[in-house]
């Protein structure tokens, strides 16, 4: 195999990687977030050199804060909802009863 086509396959392995990480980041939040915590845990150990602790807190998720302002969504208050009466697409229901 020639150089280019080794430097080639790194390139591919390296998109068909990031894709894969990108895909799992977007539909599974909870697991992704869970290794990457498990990741973050292992690099940030005080025996590790200074770069790896480094590396380690940067890659460690952020946690909610549990306030209203941070935007995490978990408890739904994270504003206000319009009410019925002033979203546009909202109409009432009107039944009538059949005429024989």
């Amino acid at each position: 195999m020639s150089t280019f086509g080794v430097i080639q396959a790194v390139i591919i392995g390296a998109l068909v990687l990031f894709s894969a990480l990108y895909a799992m980041r977007k539909l599974l939040p909870g697991m992704s977030t869970r290794w990457l915590a498990a990741l973050s845990a292992s690099l940030n150990k005080p025996w590790r050199k200074p770069w790896l602790r480094a590396l380690g807190r940067r890659l460690q998720p952020a946690q909610a804060s549990g306030s209203c302002g941070d935007g995490c969504g978990t408890c739904g208050s994270c504003g206000p909802t319009p009410p019925a009466s002033a979203r546009p697409d909202a109409q009432p229901l009107e039944f009538r009863s059949r005429q024989r």
